[in-house]
């Protein structure tokens, strides 16, 4: 039951997802003949606008896009699915993102990410979108634009005394000193293991991880283990929250699922570990769909399965 309407205003990538189903991969100079082939829109940071929007939010979007086929088409669902885009800008001789995605039998992914236009979202651009941002109830964040751009986001939000939500995806180093002042930092275990450097192989490994993160000054850190639930982390203590059963065809987008979602719940004013619980069972439905954006429910029909997972 929502509080309010949450108002998440994501600052990010937006791509065409191209999706390749294979039953196996081929080997160095091997042509295999693959299964089926999906287009559709993706992009981590808009992959996140989606869910937050399909969730009830008043999703917006503040990204950069090329002037090729690609471009309008992505501003135009966007517009489509509710989401505002006034920030959303082509830029000119530039390609859109793409992200070539292939996907095995048993559900696994593996994604290459050419980010094009994502590159041209500079502080800048984003400062443009100040009046927008300082009347966010959170501003979403990932790793698929310069991380200047980041760390400038994580300052004007600072001083507007706006919450922010990292998600360090594609992991990359970074430094930790400049986004400490991120209230949510969301990584999951390659993507911590990646920026530690401390392999997150089991629960004590990503409490460890965990313990690690905010050693360097992070409020609250959520390590998303897959089947294995969610960690949430602060100084305050751990808390491993589970996760929900679910036939997966697909993981492509399930951590977009997780964080677009978490931040709407968390915004509409839910508890905390609540909105972790919720986010997982947002996450593990996403895995029943193939595709990104396509895979995400709308509100209704997760308030629906969320009741039973409840009564069960």
């Amino acid at each position: 039951m929502a509080k309010k309407k949450a108002r998440i205003v994501v600052v990010g990538s937006a791509n065409v997802d191209l999706t390749t189903f294979t039953d196996q991969f081929p080997k160095p100079g091997e042509t295999l003949f693959g299964k089926s082939f999906d287009l559709g829109f993706g992009g981590k940071g808009a992959n996140q606008a989606v869910a937050a929007a399909y969730c009830g939010a008043e999703a917006h979007m503040v990204a950069r896009v090329g002037d090729d086929l690609f471009g309008p088409a992505s501003i135009r669902n966007f517009k489509k699915l509710g989401i505002g885009a006034k920030n959303v800008k082509m830029v000119k001789n530039v390609s859109t993102g793409v992200a070539p995605i292939f996907v095995e039998a048993n559900g696994q992914n593996r994604i290459l990410v050419v980010k094009g236009a994502n590159d041209k979202l500079t502080p800048k651009a984003v400062g443009k979108a100040t009046s927008l941002l300082k009347k966010a109830d959170m501003i979403v964040l990932q790793f698929e634009i310069p991380l200047e751009t980041i760390y400038y986001t994580v300052k004007l939000a600072k001083k507007h005394n706006v919450p922010v939500l990292l998600n360090p995806a594609p992991a990359m180093k970074a430094d930790l000193a400049k986004i400490h002042d991120v209230d949510y930092f969301i990584p999951n275990e390659s993507e911590a293991e990646a920026i530690t450097g401390k392999a997150v192989k089991t629960v004590d490994d990503a409490k460890k991880c965990a313990e690690h993160l905010l050693s360097k000054g992070l409020k609250r850190v959520i390590l998303t283990l897959g089947e294995r639930g969610a960690l949430l982390a602060s100084k305050d203590g751990m808390d491993l929250v589970p996760p929900f059963k679910v036939k997966s065809v697909d993981s492509t987008g399930a951590g977009d699922a997780f964080i677009g979602s978490f931040a709407v719940f968390l915004g509409e004013g839910l508890p905390e570990r609540e909105a972790v619980s919720r986010a997982n069972l947002y996450a593990a439905i996403s895995t029943t769909g193939i595709g990104t954006q396509k895979s995400f429910i709308k509100r209704r029909k997760f308030d629906r399965a969320w009741k039973k997972r409840a009564r069960a």
